[in-house]
């Protein structure tokens, strides 16, 4: 078995140590004998339907936020949205995850065209969300997503908001989330999820790393997966400790 992860604009969208959820895709890939690769997808690089087996689209600035948006008006964010259609995962974070919401309307400068992904809109807010996150996730049984809790980092002043028909990742314990006012955190449309969980996420919760590698198994083989068990006492000791500290 392989599988191709599509990093979007890792060269401009990358903050808050976020390419270390592709390192720990990477990683838990390997420890079972499946051979991985990383495609770093750019400004100008084109993209074609089966050639990407997970997306992970970090987060950036403003002024890199307006170059991506741009290039992914060109074509690219039409097929992403395709891809996800057909069950391909994404990983989704803080900028990237604004940017594949309807829209994100900076301070200064025009409105930003997001790719409609997501039924989410974010605006600019002089508020900074920062620290620590906790989330209850409920079971999504529709894509096998089990209820879990999952800890991160963030670190935003956009707030994003749900439209009515959106399905949120989770429900704030400890942080801010999504906008700080209402306790959602992040978005799940299909295999696809979006949120502000910087830290890097992966690492952290590793079940939700294996659901990535899981999914992306399964659409590209068409046929169930089990992934043989990891020894995660060292990650799930961590991720208790965080929960126990700071939920």
């Amino acid at each position: 078995m392989h599988l191709t992860i599509g990093y979007l604009y890792g060269d401009l969208m990358n903050i808050y140590g976020d390419t270390g959820n592709t390192i720990a895709l990477q990683r838990r890939a390997q420890w079972r004998g499946i051979e991985i690769k990383i495609k770093n997808i750019s400004v100008g690089d084109k993209l074609k339907k089966g050639g990407v087996d997970i997306f992970f689209f970090g987060g950036g600035q403003d002024q890199t936020q307006q170059t991506v948006a741009k290039d992914m008006q060109k074509g690219k964010g039409k097929l992403i949205k395709a891809e996800i259609e057909r069950g391909i995962p994404l990983l989704s974070i803080c900028g990237g995850y604004q940017l594949l919401g309807d829209y994100y309307r900076p301070h200064k400068g025009p409105k930003l065209a997001g790719i409609g992904l997501f039924p989410v809109y974010t605006q600019a807010s002089f508020e900074r969300m920062i620290g620590n996150i906790v989330i209850e996730v409920s079971p999504h049984p529709e894509v096998g997503l089990p209820h879990q809790l999952v800890v991160g980092f963030e670190n935003h002043s956009g707030k994003t908001f749900l439209k009515p028909e959106a399905v949120p990742f989770g429900h704030v314990i400890k942080g801010f989330g999504n906008n700080g006012e209402d306790k959602s955190e992040g978005c799940i449309y299909k295999n696809a999820i979006g949120c502000y969980m910087h830290g890097s996420l992966l690492p952290k919760n590793p079940q939700l790393a294996d659901w990535f590698l899981q999914k992306a198994l399964e659409v590209k083989y068409g046929t169930k997966v089990e992934l043989k068990p990891l020894d995660d006492t060292p990650e799930l000791k961590a991720q208790r400790t965080a929960i126990t500290k700071f939920g």
